[in-house]
């Protein structure tokens, strides 16, 4: 009895030690960010607890009949699909990076099939709903002015939110209206800012950012009371303020933003690739989605419009 205690605790041991090699190796093959790193590593976890309770082995054993009862398991406990999605992707790897490093031979997830994911259209404001937004903002004040400024930008350029409070004065060009924005895997891309963003960044720049730095230096665009950069929390939070102020009562964030300034270019006969690199995607199908959201506007204005509708 103690021999086996003895030989399943350097299973155990064993096998958590794989898994984290094999979430180090994700990491430098693929510059997994560190939340997809920790979704890998628990979903592996979890699956071992699982084989040394139900099925007294260890990751090294496992068959494809373990598998497919423990996707059962998961999807009787209602796992949604992407869950799903992503546990089946975390096997595949795994297997494969063991087989890789020489440690098996057959891959058990060879003939596991993930769920098919519906992919959700993004939320999204009217036209009407972003003016209200941006007008809600009392710009006599320090702090609304800046405000003000940084959602022209965000709606004027579709940043990301990371993208909108990294941004350095050196990133922004008034002369020639853009704004070079150092997107993900550190690709460059320049994006025209438009003549009503551009005079809040100006106003802003003359008066608010002066008085919230005083006597500090920063290099960045959009400074605190503190005087240090804007984080992406403190911002998600103005904008969920005044959202409250305009009346939307829709799910809200600095990305919603971003999915109006693609929705809204399209709406007005943008090219699907302008949008894409405008974006900073490296594929156009991430885009695509958006053209959904133009047709279900259309739909929506053509049922409530038409007489036959």
């Amino acid at each position: 009895m103690k021999a086996h205690c003895r030989g399943r605790l350097v299973t155990v041991q064993s096998d958590r030690l794989l898994i984290q090699r094999f979430v180090d190796a994700l990491w430098v093959e693929e510059g997994l960010s560190d939340n997809t790193q920790k979704a890998y590593s628990s979903d592996l976890q979890h699956f071992l607890g699982w084989l040394l309770s139900y099925r007294d082995r260890g990751l090294l054993a496992v068959d494809s009949g373990d598998i497919e009862d423990y996707l059962a398991i998961k999807f009787r406990q209602e796992a949604s699909s992407r869950s799903m999605a992503r546990l089946v992707s975390s096997l595949r790897k795994f297997f494969r990076y063991l087989i890789r490093e020489g440690r098996l031979v057959d891959d058990p997830t060879l003939r596991i099939e993930p769920p098919r994911i519906g992919r959700p259209l993004p939320a999204t404001l009217t036209e009407l709903e972003v003016e209200a937004l941006l007008n809600a903002i009392s710009v006599d004040d320090i702090l609304g002015c800046r405000d003000r400024a940084m959602l022209e930008v965000l709606y004027a350029t579709g940043l990301r939110v990371s993208e909108l409070v990294g941004l350095k004065l050196t990133q922004v060009n008034l002369r020639q209206g853009v704004v070079r924005v150092v997107g993900k895997g550190s690709k460059d891309r320049l994006v025209p800012l438009g003549e009503l963003a551009e005079e809040w960044i100006e106003r802003y720049s003359r008066t608010s950012r002066v008085a919230l730095l005083g006597t500090r230096q920063s290099d960045d665009l959009f400074v605190t009371s503190r005087g240090s950069a804007m984080t992406r929390q403190a911002f998600w939070c103005i904008i969920k303020r005044y959202a409250g102020l305009a009346g939307i009562h829709k799910p809200l964030s600095p990305h919603t933003l971003r999915h109006a300034f693609a929705t809204h270019l399209l709406n007005h006969g943008a090219d699907l690739r302008v949008v894409q690199l405008l974006l900073g995607h490296s594929d156009l199908s991430s885009t695509q989605i958006y053209t959904h959201v133009a047709q279900e506007r259309l739909k929506d204005l053509h049922a409530r419009c038409h007489p036959r509708g």
